[in-house]
């Protein structure tokens, strides 16, 4: 069977050198962005400040080719440093005054996102238990009623790529008056989405993974009838309608810039171009075909072998990834990674192994068998 995807292997230069299985932790370096820093060096370089002719509206223009991949219009994402960052944002707009005060979180969502929330003066947390693999979604929606306001949900669980039910989870939230902030680092370049149909309030994530876009630059996008009421507090000159006027007081733009903040981070975002630009021409609907037969032969070589998985059992429910919980993962990984077999662990989850669209057949089995070699049958079984 001719596999047109591997074309593109050519395009990233760590694939001639390992085996590399973990894009949902960092994706590969398109070789392009090389060419992309050189070209930020050269502008910096022989045209000093007046690069910001260009620089200045690369937070939006640049966003715009995320504009595809998560299913909105030009000019309606900006681009921040971290999501971390962007649900801070996001909070910024809002006062968590009874009796709406309420931020749902399930215990499986991402730490950085729940440290952050836990960490707001006025916000009563309302915890959602998961089963391990999946947050059920009846569940969630008990836990939404109308003393809710926010809901941040990952579209795609970090640990299991369990896919959330995000349609009922976001339509229920609507019926209570509470907003929902979706999540979609795990899914933005290999789970196809589409916000407007989901009718998503905000849509975050980031580049590093399946987007092949490198550290340093997350994603924002706000309902267009939504974000023309909100005001955040965290905010900057960027968002100011005038900002070269250096007035006193801000001034809000009505458009995505409108959540911008201090001088924006350049270098990230030269570097994240070149590999948008590729999950723009490969497709999503094409990586999410192959992605969902190479995760089908992980299961099954590693079902063979008996080891125990964290994953869906429902395909369609399944990201990109499969985590595969042998005993002592950690040190499992970490042979596997010096010999250049690149992937991760997780606690509570495994070896998480992530095929992408540059990826093999032979690559997703050979991972499996190289597992084998390292953790003990006697452990395993």
């Amino acid at each position: 069977m001719t596999d047109d995807l591997l074309r593109w292997r050519k395009q990233f230069p760590i694939l001639s050198t390992t085996t590399y299985l973990i894009s949902n932790s960092l994706g590969a370096m398109p070789d392009g962005v090389r060419q992309a820093m050189a070209e930020y060096a050269e502008t910096w370089a022989t045209r000093g400040v007046t690069a910001w002719d260009d620089w200045w509206d690369m937070p939006v223009k640049v966003g715009d080719l995320l504009a595809p991949i998560i299913g909105c219009g030009t000019g309606e994402v900006s681009l921040h440093q971290n999501v971390t960052l962007v649900q801070a944002i996001i909070a910024s707009c809002f006062d968590f005054r009874p009796p709406r005060n309420r931020v749902v979180l399930s215990d499986m969502e991402f730490p950085s996102v729940r440290y952050f929330w836990q960490a707001q003066r006025g916000v009563e947390i309302v915890e959602v238990e998961g089963d391990g693999v999946t947050v059920p979604v009846e569940r969630m929606l008990a836990a939404i009623d109308e003393r809710t306001l926010l809901v941040p949900m990952s579209h795609v669980l970090f640990r299991s790529a369990y896919i959330q039910d995000a349609a009922s989870i976001i339509r229920h939230a609507h019926a209570m008056g509470a907003l929902v902030i979706l999540d979609s680092f795990q899914a933005a370049g290999t789970v196809p989405f589409n916000v407007r149909e989901l009718d998503a309030d905000f849509c975050v994530g980031g580049v590093l993974k399946w987007l092949c876009g490198g550290p340093g630059v997350a994603y924002l996008y706000v309902k267009p009838d939504l974000r023309a009421r909100l005001e955040p507090r965290l905010t900057g000159w960027m968002g100011h309608k005038r900002p070269f006027q250096f007035e006193l007081a801000q001034d809000l733009t009505p458009d995505s810039f409108r959540f911008l903040n201090g001088t924006p981070h350049i270098p990230s975002i030269y570097a994240a171009r070149p590999g948008l630009e590729i999950i723009n021409q490969v497709g999503v609907e094409n990586i999410r075909r192959k992605s969902m037969h190479q995760t089908r032969l992980l299961i099954e070589a590693a079902k063979e072998r008996g080891f125990p998985l964290t994953v869906p059992a429902d395909a369609a429910s399944r990201g990109g990834t499969v985590a595969i919980n042998v005993p002592d993962g950690y040190q499992v990984c970490q042979e596997l990674i010096r010999r250049k077999f690149l992937v991760d662990y997780r606690p509570k989850a495994g070896v998480r192994v992530s095929p992408h669209f540059y990826n093999s057949d032979d690559e997703v089995l050979a991972v499996v068998e190289e597992i084998a070699k390292v953790a003990t049958p006697a452990r395993v079984s």
